[in-house]
C-alpha cells in the first residue's frame, strides 16, 4: 500500500511495552508479516488510579518521510487528556496522532517520539493495531497495563558518570561554591522540597494545580494546550537526565490534578479529569485547597486533601493576568498569563524554562558570570533555549543531592 502523502511504502510493526512490577514485557503484534517499513513502539510508562501516562516511539524504516500521521483504536474507553510533542484528537475510542513542525520529517532509520496522560476504568490494555500514514499492522491483543498506583523506577540504561567536557570544569566547579555558600542562607543541604525531592517521593512523576489568576475563560481544548504545553518543556529538562548517573527513571511524567479560579464559569468544560477550586484565595490569587498541597505537606501525608494523596499536587503553574517576566521555585512557575498562552505552540517557552530551572536549584546570574562561558539560560536574557552549561548545571545538583535518596 503507498502512503498518500508522500509515496513512500510503510509497513508497520507494532511493539507494544508494558511495565510490570518485574521488568519491562515486550509484545510483537504482526511483525511475521509486516515487511520492514517502520515500527511503533508503544509504551506505558506509569499507571495510576483512573489515570495513566504513554510513550510513543514511530522508527521510518522504509523511504523518507515529509510529515506522518499515526492512528490507532482504544477497546476499553480510555481517553487522552494532555500530550506533548504530537498534536493528539481523539474521536470516541479513534485516536489521531500529527507530527508537530519539527519533528515530521524521518529519513530511513530516523525515529521520532511523543508521550501524553490519559484516563482509563476497568482496565488498560495497548492498542493492538496502529496504522502511519494509511498503512495499517494488526496483531495480538497486547499485555494488560500495571496495576501500580505510581511508577517504579525502572532498571536505567548503562549511565554515564560525572564526566562534563573539560571546558566545562571551571565554571561548574565556581557555580556549585557560590550555590554552597548562598542557597537557603548556606544550608542547601538542609532544603528538603527542592523539584529533585518531588520526583523522588512520588517515585517519577509530578503533580501540578494551575492557578488561573485571570477574568478569562478558558476552553477544554485550552486545557489540554496548557497542560500540554507544561509538560513539553519540562520534558526538555529531564531528558537531560536520563541514563546519567544513576538517574532512575527514562520519563517523568507531569500530571495536571486541580485547577484553582475566582469563578466557576470561567471554566468551560463539564468533565471531571481534574479536580477544580473556586475562590480560594491566597496571596491575592487563586489557590488549589493548601491541604492537597505538598509545600505545606513535605512529610507526604495529605490528612485534609479532599481527593486524598493521589490527588495532591507538588508544584502550581501560576498565570497571572499583566505580570511581567516570571518567578520560580519549589512551588513552581508563575509568568504572565498573556505569554503562556501567546506560546502555547512554541519549541522553547524561555520564561518557563528558566523557572524549571529554579525548581530545581539552578541559580539567577544577574551579578556574575562563570569563567568562560556566555550565553545560558539560567542567565536571564542571554539564551532562549536550554545550553550544554545548563544541563550540566542541573547533573551537578544530581550529583550532590542523590545521596539522600539511596543513589
Amino acid at each position: 500500500m503507498t502512503s498518500p502523502r508522500t509515496g513512500a511504502r510503510l509497513v508497520i510493526a507494532v511493539i507494544a511495552t508494558l511495565a510490570t512490577a518485574g521488568g519491562a514485557v515486550l509484545t510483537t503484534a504482526g511483525a511475521q508479516a509486516a515487511a520492514p517499513g517502520c515500527r511503533v513502539d508503544y509504551r506505558i510508562t506509569n499507571q495510576w488510579t483512573g489515570g495513566f501516562g504513554a510513550d510513543v516511539t514511530v522508527t521510518n524504516l522504509g523511504d523518507p518521510i515529509n510529515g506522518w500521521t499515526l492512528t490507532w483504536t482504544y477497546t476499553a474507553g480510555q481517553r487522552i487528556s494532555q500530550a506533548w510533542n504530537a498534536t493528539i484528537t481523539q474521536s470516541g475510542n479513534q485516536v489521531t496522532a500529527t507530527n508537530l513542525s519539527y519533528n515530521g520529517a524521518l529519513s530511513t532509520g530516523a525515529r521520532t517520539s511523543f508521550g501524553f496522560n490519559g484516563s482509563w476504568s476497568g482496565n488498560n490494555p495497548a492498542p493492538t493495531s496502529f496504522a502511519v500514514n494509511g498503512v495499517t499492522c494488526t496483531g495480538a491483543p497486547g499485555t494488560p497495563a500495571p496495576t501500580t498506583s505510581a511508577p517504579t523506577p525502572t532498571t536505567p540504561p548503562p549511565t554515564s558518570g560525572w564526566n562534563p567536557p573539560a571546558h566545562l570544569v571551571t565554571p561548574l566547579d565556581q557555580v556549585w561554591r557560590h550555590v554552597e555558600e548562598t542557597y537557603n542562607n548556606g544550608n542547601l543541604y538542609g532544603f528538603r522540597n527542592f523539584g529533585w525531592d518531588q520526583v523522588m517521593a512520588n517515585r517519577g512523576y509530578l503533580n501540578f494545580c494551575v492557578r488561573w489568576d485571570s477574568s478569562a475563560t478558558v476552553t477544554a481544548a485550552q486545557r489540554d494546550q496548557i497542560h500540554a504545553t507544561l509538560a513539553r518543556q519540562y520534558k526538555k529538562w529531564m531528558d537531560i537526565m536520563v541514563g546519567h548517573n544513576g538517574w532512575p527513571y527514562d520519563n517523568v511524567p507531569i500530571k495536571v490534578v486541580g485547577w484553582a479560579v475566582r469563578d466557576r464559569n470561567q471554566l468551560q468544560w463539564s468533565d471531571s479529569s481534574v479536580d477544580i477550586y473556586v475562590n480560594n484565595i491566597r496571596e491575592n490569587a487563586p489557590q488549589c485547597s493548601e491541604g492537597c498541597g505538598r509545600y505545606s505537606n513535605q512529610n507526604g501525608q495529605y490528612p485534609n486533601c479532599p481527593g486524598g494523596a493521589s490527588r495532591h499536587y507538588d508544584q502550581s503553574l501560576w498565570l497571572t493576568d499583566g505580570f511581567g517576566g516570571g518567578a520560580g521555585g519549589d512551588w513552581g512557575q508563575r509568568m504572565g498569563r498573556e505569554y503562556y498562552m501567546a506560546n502555547l505552540n512554541a519549541e522553547n517557552m524561555t520564561i518557563l524554562l528558566h523557572e524549571i530551572g529554579h525548581t530545581f536549584g539552578l541559580d539567577d546570574f544577574y551579578d556574575w558570570t562563570p569563567s568562560g562561558v556566555g550565553g545560558f539560560i539560567m542567565k536571564a536574557g542571554s539564551s532562549a533555549s536550554i545550553t550544554e552549561f545548563d544541563a550540566w548545571m542541573l547533573r551537578d545538583w544530581w550529583r550532590h543531592l542523590k545521596n539522600r535518596y539511596g543513589y
